[in-house]
């Protein structure tokens, strides 16, 4: 069983916008680069244009519960930032799981790919 960190600084978020493959659907947008390490690092970004502090809480709550339960089928030593757009203001979680996988698979960064 493998863990993963979360990208916290804003260096390494920029650094993964800048170096790093985007692929978009209705709800995200997936950055992901190579970090040359042993496990992945999810980073989360809500814009306060989704909705106030509990909203956006809430969304990123559903994001890291989705990847933690789904982290085996993804690759490892990535680094991945996960950015909402408004569309997903209101999204269940089962929809969060179904636009995650739906991107890491776009991404080809799954297991099963």
């Amino acid at each position: 069983m493998k863990f993963s960190d979360s990208l916290k600084k804003n260096k390494d978020f920029d650094a993964v916008y800048k170096a790093g493959n985007s692929k978009a659907n209705r709800d995200f947008v997936m950055y992901i680069k190579n970090n040359d390490k042993e496990t992945n690092r999810l980073g989360i970004s809500v814009s306060k244009k989704v909705g106030n502090s509990v909203v956006r809480h809430h969304l990123a709550r559903l994001i890291r519960e989705a990847y933690r339960l789904h982290e085996e089928m993804f690759n490892s030593g990535l680094d991945i930032v996960v950015v909402v757009r408004p569309a997903a203001k209101e999204i269940s979680y089962d929809q969060t799981v179904k636009s995650l996988l739906h991107l890491a698979n776009l991404h080809h960064i799954t297991i099963n790919n």
